[in-house]
């Protein structure tokens, strides 16, 4: 892994020197279009410079594995170093470009580029001394010149530190998307158990117990054996319908899909089956993934609960990004009924369905409301607050209302 995180680093840093030094070795030697008479010197740098930058930003591109070779990448580019040193003839890009090289090195060597550094710097210094030796420029100019040669040791140090910096930014990245991965991984399998227990582990306990009292009533109790086996049957049935169910709410949980669109796939496949038209109103929120679970959970049974009872005409589906939260929201213009102020109270009148949501809207620290009157339709919100993890829309990303 840290292997990787550093040809990574290297690759992406590389071709960021190649680049820099090919910026600033062309605009030193274009300057020198305007000081100089031989004009055709510099204008071979220029197409030199610019020749070897395009033929290694390619090979890196092409063969980004060349990072794990440095000596073959820093032997390539020391003679493209000697070639501009030729063509400059000592000039301020030959300067420019020793430096780049010293970066390059740094990138993909880290210390090990000291020898290279020093080779750099032995043929600077000599170079500067055979420039001073012909110009003999004022002091202050020539303390300048002479500083030249110490540029791709720097160059070389800084690319050091930001390759390391960056290769352990990766591998941390690295680190945290998989310890991300494995909790998503256990949160799933957790879910998926606790799914199986609420649903189907109960109807096929309810199944095996009747089973066992069916031998023992087939010659005692004809009638009751003839009730157990109906109940073995219809247990069996159920069983099959409640993981069948499950399989498909399961559908809805793929990782390329948002969670708006999953929520509009869900009114729509409503919609189809019931012949209900469902008006949707979504806005472009991305919560996080439990909460998107249990939301969709919501949604379903709160769908269910219409085609079960409201005798609705239409239906009405609201996903919007508040200030506070989430919020989504179904409403039916279906037969209502009296709502109690303990909706806990639902489970004795075989409500579990809402009871149930209500619990699901908990457990992601939500908070389920149901209205509804006698005759007068039924509306059930829930309100995710956004110390959830909710990453709210803006304006620009709300969709169109749509009727279906």
């Amino acid at each position: 892994m840290k292997s990787a995180g550093r040809e990574i680093a290297a690759a992406a840093l590389g071709r960021a020197v190649l680049i820099a030094r090919a910026a600033a070795t062309m605009s030193a030697a274009a300057a020198g279009l305007l000081l100089v008479e031989d004009r055709s010197r510099v204008v071979a740098v220029l197409i030199l410079v610019a020749a070897a930058t395009v033929a290694q930003l390619g090979a890196l591109a092409r063969w980004p594995g060349l990072v794990a070779r440095p000596a073959a990448v820093v032997a390539a580019d020391f003679v493209l170093v000697f070639a501009v040193l030729v063509v400059s003839r000592g000039g301020i890009a030959y300067f420019c470009y020793a430096a780049g090289a010293g970066a390059l090195a740094g990138v993909v060597l880290g210390m090990r580029a000291l020898p290279v550094w020093v080779a750099h710097a032995a043929v600077s210094f000599t170079v500067t001394a055979e420039v001073l030796r012909r110009s003999a420029p004022p002091a202050d100019i020539a303390a300048f010149v002479v500083a030249f040669p110490m540029a791709g040791a720097l160059a070389g140090l800084g690319a050091v530190v930001a390759t390391t910096a960056l290769a352990r930014h990766l591998e941390l990245s690295t680190h945290l998307l998989v310890q991300a991965q494995r909790t998503a991984a256990a949160s799933e399998r957790a879910r998926l158990a606790r799914e199986l227990h609420d649903s189907v582990a109960k109807t096929l306990r309810g199944v095996s117990l009747a089973a066992l009292a069916l031998p023992a009533s087939l010659r005692r109790q004809p009638a009751l054996a003839e009730h157990l086996a109906g109940t073995v049957a219809a247990g069996a049935t159920a069983a099959a319908r409640q993981a069948r169910e499950l399989l498909e709410e399961m559908r809805f949980d793929v990782a390329d899909r948002t969670f708006t669109a999953a929520v509009d796939e869900i009114c729509q496949s409503w919609g189809a089956a019931t012949g209900v038209p469902v008006r949707a109103d979504l806005d472009v929120v991305e919560p996080p993934v439990m909460v998107c679970y249990e939301l969709t959970r919501i949604l379903r049974e709160a769908l269910a609960n219409v085609a079960r009872h409201a005798n609705a005409r239409r239906v009405a589906v609201r996903l919007a990004a508040t200030q506070r939260g989430v919020l989504l929201e179904v409403t039916d213009d279906g037969v209502g009924f009296a709502v109690p102020a303990d909706l806990s109270k639902l489970q004795s009148a075989s409500h579990f369905g809402i009871v149930g949501m209500a619990e699901r809207a908990r457990m992601v620290g939500g908070r389920l409301r149901l209205e509804s009157v006698p005759g007068g339709g039924s509306t059930v919100s829930v309100h995710v607050p956004i110390g959830a993890g909710v990453h709210l829309s803006t304006g620009g990303d709300r969709r169109p209302v749509s009727a279906r």
